[in-house]
């Protein structure tokens, strides 16, 4: 696989982690933290997708451990602070792609079935190939988690 695309994906994402004032989400979202700890959650949950496939074994993908708020919670609290927390994702994202870099055409071909929620709605139901699922990373996922963290800005105060 070429995972050009999903490496390149994840510089924005760290940049706008980095920033010091991310603040809370309007709508009662997740925090930059917790943002981090699911991208991360999702990482390694599709790294071991990725190796079950290698060794022989026919895994699922279900990503919902990724949204629960206390393992989001208690992946924060073993890193500490946000900048030991991004340097895993960082981490994790270099060992998810060069496991991918690695992959065969015919394990990148193997569908996996995925039960893939977001916004509280059922996105995915349905085997898709571990191509797809690695490939939604770099096309909609990280980039719209590094949206998300964007969104954590500070508002600039309306002119009075």
């Amino acid at each position: 696989m070429d995972t050009t695309a999903l490496r390149a994906a994840y510089g924005p994402l760290l940049e706008v982690a980095a920033e010091p004032d991310l603040g809370e989400a309007a709508d009662g979202g997740w925090n930059a933290d917790q943002v981090l700890a699911h991208v991360l959650s999702v990482d390694a949950a599709v790294t071991a997708t990725a190796l079950a496939v290698v060794s022989g074994s026919r895994p699922t993908f279900d990503n919902r451990t990724s949204l629960d708020r206390a393992n989001l919670n208690r992946i924060i609290d073993s890193y500490g602070n946000r900048a030991r927390l991004a340097e895993h994702v960082r981490a994790q994202s270099v060992v998810m792609c060069d496991v991918a870099d690695r992959l065969a055409d015919d394990d990148a071909a193997v569908m996996v079935p995925a039960f893939l929620v977001s916004n509280d709605a059922v996105a995915v139901d349905q085997p898709i190939t571990l191509r797809a699922l690695i490939d939604g990373l770099a096309d909609s996922h990280v980039p719209g988690h590094t949206q998300q963290l964007r969104d954590l800005r500070p508002r600039a105060s309306a002119a009075v």
